[in-house]
């Protein structure tokens, strides 16, 4: 492409969104440090109802969830599709529009959600006028997205869209559906559904938020940044594809495994369960496909530490969504379920694999998108990935043993039939792990502070790259950076 027609890429949005994911990132880790230490050491809530674990654990789920990871994916859209297409975004105001509107979304979470201003909904607490702002930026966002495609000047669609395209499609109808509720006041609603249809309908929404939210999204940004951060291709274009495909159809049908010993049928219970062991499939050939990118290259990881952080995502994203296939069996499910190795579970896939995979496109877009060289401390970026890998470990083993220990607890009976264990004796038995679990998150939130530091300094340094090659005009728009 010569020098007349490279595009004008949009990156101020991209900036303030990546921007705001580190801080999200910090806010919503430092909640779920407060409620982790308020699990070993009760007494710190103060009696105090707004910073009560009830209150505060939905907070936290959102704000990591939505605040951090939904700004990871704005900005890694925004930032990814312009240099595959070519051109600019299909519209800055929109843009914008999505970025305010964002935040205020997250701000009025993190006011209501405290108050006990909630529908009781997992991952989809807040009520009705929230809902329908979220409806509205995530339809702007889609607008943005597919109309950027629309006038892309390169006619391929690179993988990594077709996997945006997936989440953000899905998740619109998700999202609609599950929301649908009566208002009887602006603070409170009850749902359309009702008993096991509602419960349904939840899980529904509820996995495949995981399942398109936090991991089709995310497989967008590792089909993206793996490549261009390892100036390699994918390993095989092909399997991305047919990764896509059968991902796709899979995991729409996962969420009855939710609902496993219930008043479910057992029909839907089984279909959730056969289709969550499919499921394996796909997710091991995506992560294969991942690390493979690297074949023959393996000795960038030894002075890469963004490489690092994604390597170690996908490979966390392939033992995750092993151990979701397994929990789905019943027979492992009827020990698993309700106990802490479900938490384990979630936090491997959600700080493992989310977060980590998160981290590594951060560390590559910020500075390229503030036109610097590099991050300001490659050092620092190394020091992040060992607290974040040693954080994360300590974490889910910790959650792992507990819940082991949960449901052998609770299964145990004496020769006559009796409980061995009070539910009050395998509370107490957890104090022991829900302290180590809270050394592990705190050592993973640690290690976003020392993000937020080197980002800060990224930003603030005065090592730009040369004008020929990268020029922020005043309207906060990159020209000719990185195809």
């Amino acid at each position: 492409m010569s020098e007349e027609t490279k595009p004008v890429y949009n990156d101020k949005v991209v900036r303030q969104f990546a921007i705001m994911a580190v801080v999200w990132g910090i806010v919503g880790m430092l909640v779920g440090v407060i409620i982790a230490a308020e699990l070993a050491f009760p007494a710190l809530n103060m009696g105090i109802p707004e910073i009560t674990f009830g209150r505060l654990r939905p907070l936290h789920t959102n704000a990591v969830i939505f605040a951090f990871g939904g700004c990871v994916l704005f900005a890694s859209i925004y930032h990814s599709v312009q240099r595959t297409s070519h051109v600019r975004l299909f519209s800055d105001k929109i843009a914008s529009i999505t970025f305010w509107g964002w935040q205020l979304i997250i701000v009025l979470a993190a006011l209501s959600l405290p108050l006990g201003i909630t529908s009781g909904k997992e991952y989809a607490e807040l009520e009705w006028p929230i809902d329908i702002m979220i409806a509205v930026v995530w339809v702007l966002l889609g607008i943005n997205f597919f109309g950027t495609l629309w006038k892309r000047r390169d006619k391929h669609i690179y993988v990594a869209h077709w996997f945006f395209m997936a989440m953000i499609i899905v998740v619109a109808v998700l999202h609609i559906f599950n929301s649908l509720e009566y208002p009887i006041s602006f603070t409170k609603s009850y749902s359309v559904y009702a008993g096991v249809q509602d419960a349904m309908v939840q899980w529904w929404y509820g996995h495949n938020a995981v399942g398109f939210f936090l991991t089709a999204g995310f497989l967008g940004i590792m089909y993206y940044y793996l490549p261009k951060q390892a100036k390699l291709p994918i390993y095989s274009y092909r399997l991305s594809i047919l990764h896509f495909w059968t991902l796709i159809f899979l995991y729409i049908w996962a969420g009855p495994h939710h609902l496993l010993y219930t008043a479910l049928p057992d029909w839907t219970q089984t279909l959730g369960m056969t289709f969550s062991i499919m499921l394996l499939v796909p997710s091991w050939g995506g992560m294969i496909n991942g690390i493979l990118t690297l074949k023959g290259a393996w000795g960038k990881l030894r002075t890469d530490p963004i490489l690092k952080f994604m390597i170690v995502a996908i490979s966390f994203y392939g033992m995750s969504t092993f151990e979701g296939s397994m929990l789905a069996i019943r027979s492992v499910n009827a020990l698993s379920h309700y106990t802490d190795w479900t938490i384990g579970h979630v936090h491997s896939g959600a700080l493992g694999w989310v977060a980590m995979i998160s981290i590594g496109a951060l560390y590559y877009m910020i500075p390229k998108v503030f036109g610097k060289d590099e991050m300001h401390s490659t050092g620092l970026i190394n020091l992040h990935f060992w607290m974040s890998t040693i954080g994360v470990v300590i974490y889910i083993v910790a959650m792992w043993i507990a819940g082991v220990t949960q449901g052998l607890m609770w299964k145990a009976v004496n020769a006559d039939g009796s409980l061995t264990y009070t539910f009050a004796e395998s509370v107490f038995a957890m104090y022991p792990y829900y302290v180590i679990r809270l050394i592990g998150g705190t050592l993973f939130f640690a290690g976003m502070l020392v993000m937020a530091y080197n980002v800060i300094k990224t930003v603030k340094c005065s090592c730009t790259k040369e004008a020929k090659s990268l020029q922020v005009n005043n309207e906060g728009c990159v020209e000719g950076s990185e195809a």
